[in-house]
């Protein structure tokens, strides 16, 4: 098979070149089902034969920016504190504490002729850990300027710079990328790796590509493309065949850390209000709700009985934001917000980081398997750092299992084992001390896990407490069974468990039956 899949790749490349070669048109087939001759579907005319001038009139508005900035090390113990020589580690009792210099380098474009520069955060602030000292950019001529930060936003990743050049300076626009088609034409132009004004092209592989980050969730919906894009490439912009931009490019999948076609870019639908509001000053706001949701997988939605990626599902809630006013639960699967349909590419995040605070939006949910309707008022998102202190739903229990790990016996194997690859025992008041547990928490104790079911797969680990199956509340092995019989006999695939770790905030888990 992939000799064969070889030798078909050869000759779609073969027969193209030679249309090319020949000036018919590639592609030109009639269905072999239809008799008659149909007209051949050719691609639209327009497909460059160079990008020469499209990037010299581009090119001079494309610029490098390299920063300065402090980095605060982190304080360590000393282990010469109290001798003479503690001064050579950080002073008494700790060792650094103190800062070290780094640098960044990247790439930016020019927006308005009196030197409004747009880049990524990243790049002028190291990863958003650094305290900018100065910023200097350089033009394709090799002509330096010193530049002002006026604006950041670490949500999005822009940011805004400012140069007095004392002259006009050559500018380019932001375009609609909400016109953008997967196969259009893009070209990219940036400093990748400190080679200047460097052009690569390519098509438009995705559009609102969603990666899964954490990290820019609210943000998470990129134009994925597979022109050349590689360290440097950062802040720099993505062309249409028009000279307009359409993205911002910002990231890359790469298992080699060099490029292997698969580039991210911020849309400019996105980026293009954001830049607006950071060159004049204004405070960016976002909504928000105060929810932990994850994606309807598979599992998930087949412990559900529901279609997989359509909708979010709550695993949790934060007391006293809107998402808790408003009513809603974990367990819930949020299927529209706003009139707007959650999918992968249009995710509850970023609906809602894109409503105004304040704002009364509905929200579509299913509980239970009934459609519920809600209100809520959105609330105004924390900063990435408030985000980041608060350690929504982390773990910070020790990882040590107090019952060690250990195989479901044979004698053990009866429904709920062979079903779904846990033992369990009723949680009583004597082992829920043992385990940290308040005397409130009911349910049932995972005693063992079967390495080899999806349960150890997920992550599932003996001294879990079991809080509920398809969200019933189970206390005894026969009330897991039930749930385990109901689901097969509703045919689904999998079993939704709540469970709860000592030291964490309970959470919902689909696990495969057998």
């Amino acid at each position: 098979m992939k000799y064969a899949y070889g030798v078909t790749s050869a000759l779609l490349l073969a027969g193209s070149a030679l249309a090319l070669a020949t000036g018919n048109p590639a592609g030109a087939q009639v269905a072999q089902n239809d008799d008659s001759q149909m007209a051949p579907i050719v691609p639209r005319a327009g497909a460059p034969a160079s990008f020469a001038q499209l990037t010299a009139q581009l090119q001079p508005a494309v610029v490098n920016i390299s920063s300065r900035q402090r980095i605060r090390i982190p304080a360590q113990n000393n282990p010469f504190a109290g001798t003479p020589f503690e001064g050579l580690f950080g002073g008494p009792g700790g060792q650094g504490g103190g800062t070290r210099e780094a640098q960044s380098l990247g790439s930016g474009f020019i927006v308005s002729p009196d030197g409004y520069v747009v880049t990524n955060n990243h790049v002028i602030t190291a990863d958003g850990q650094g305290e900018v000292e100065a910023i200097t950019v350089t033009m394709p001529d090799g002509t330096d300027y010193p530049a002002k930060l006026v604006g950041r936003d670490a949500a999005s990743d822009l940011a805004v710079l400012k140069v007095d050049a004392g002259r006009s300076l050559p500018f380019v626009r932001f375009g609609d990328s909400r016109q953008a088609h997967v196969g259009d034409w893009v070209i990219a132009i940036g400093n990748p790796f400190g080679l200047g004004g460097t052009v690569t092209s390519g098509i438009i592989s995705a559009v609102y590509r969603n990666t899964g980050s954490a990290v820019s969730a609210a943000y998470d919906r990129y134009i994925q493309t597979d022109a050349s894009i590689n360290r440097g490439n950062s802040g720099g912009p993505l062309f249409d065949m028009k000279g307009n931009v359409i993205g911002i490019n910002n990231a890359i999948f790469s298992p080699t850390g060099g490029s292997v076609g698969i580039g991210f870019a911020i849309p400019a639908e996105v980026a293009a209000p954001i830049v607006a509001k950071l060159r004049t000053g204004e405070t960016i706001e976002r909504g928000y709700l105060g929810v932990q949701i994850q994606p309807l997988s598979d599992d998930l939605a087949a412990s559900l009985g529901l279609p997989k990626n359509r909708g979010e599902f709550v695993q949790s809630i934060e007391p006293g934001q809107p998402a808790a006013r408003a009513g809603l639960q974990p367990g819930d699967v949020v299927v529209k917000v706003d009139g707007k349909d959650v999918t992968p590419e249009q995710t509850l995040s970023f609906i809602v980081a894109n409503e105004e605070p304040g704002t009364r939006i509905p929200i579509e949910l299913i509980r239970d398997g009934r459609r519920v309707n809600l209100t809520v008022t959105v609330g105004k998102r924390p900063t990435e750092e408030e985000l980041a202190e608060r350690n929504f739903g982390n773990d910070n229990s020790p990882d040590a299992d107090q019952f060690g790990s250990r195989q479901p016996q044979p004698s053990e194997q009866g429904v709920v084992e062979r079903a779904a690859g846990v033992a369990v025992q009723t949680l009583t008041p004597t082992i829920a001390r043992q385990l940290g547990f308040s005397e409130g928490v009911s349910g049932l104790v995972i005693s063992a896990v079967d390495d080899s079911s999806d349960a150890a797969a997920k992550g599932l680990r003996r001294g879990d407490v079991i809080l509920s199956a398809n969200n019933r509340p189970v206390t005894t092995s026969a009330e897991l069974e039930a749930a385990i019989r109901s689901a097969k006999g509703n045919e689904r695939g999998a079993l939704l468990l709540r469970v709860q770790r000592r030291g964490q905030p309970a959470i919902y888990v689909p696990i495969r039956l057998r």
